[in-house]
């Protein structure tokens, strides 16, 4: 899958259990091999409504490429990235 230049913000959409560890570590993959961000909120909505009561980061993805964070976009248009550290997330 070739890199691809994110748009400016992209979202991740968790449930509120899991954000004290996110405040912590950032978003990893964990079991995958990549942390999935969506493009426009109300999918990031939906995604994290499958693990509760959702909530909905914005990641500051522009930002992350210029320092050299890699980026792919699968062909079900989820964007792809290995981690995003606290700095580049938006509460």
């Amino acid at each position: 899958m070739p890199k691809k230049t994110p748009p400016q913000f992209l979202y991740h959409g968790t449930a509120s259990r899991f954000l004290d560890e996110i405040k912590k570590q950032g978003l990893i993959a964990g079991e995958r091999h990549y942390v999935h961000l969506s493009a426009d909120e109300a999918t990031a909505r939906k995604v994290g409504a499958r693990h509760g009561s959702p909530v909905i980061l914005t990641v500051k993805a522009q930002e992350m490429a210029k320092r050299g964070l890699p980026f792919w976009q699968a062909e079900n248009g989820v964007w792809l990235t290995s981690t995003v550290a606290v700095e580049f997330l938006e509460w």
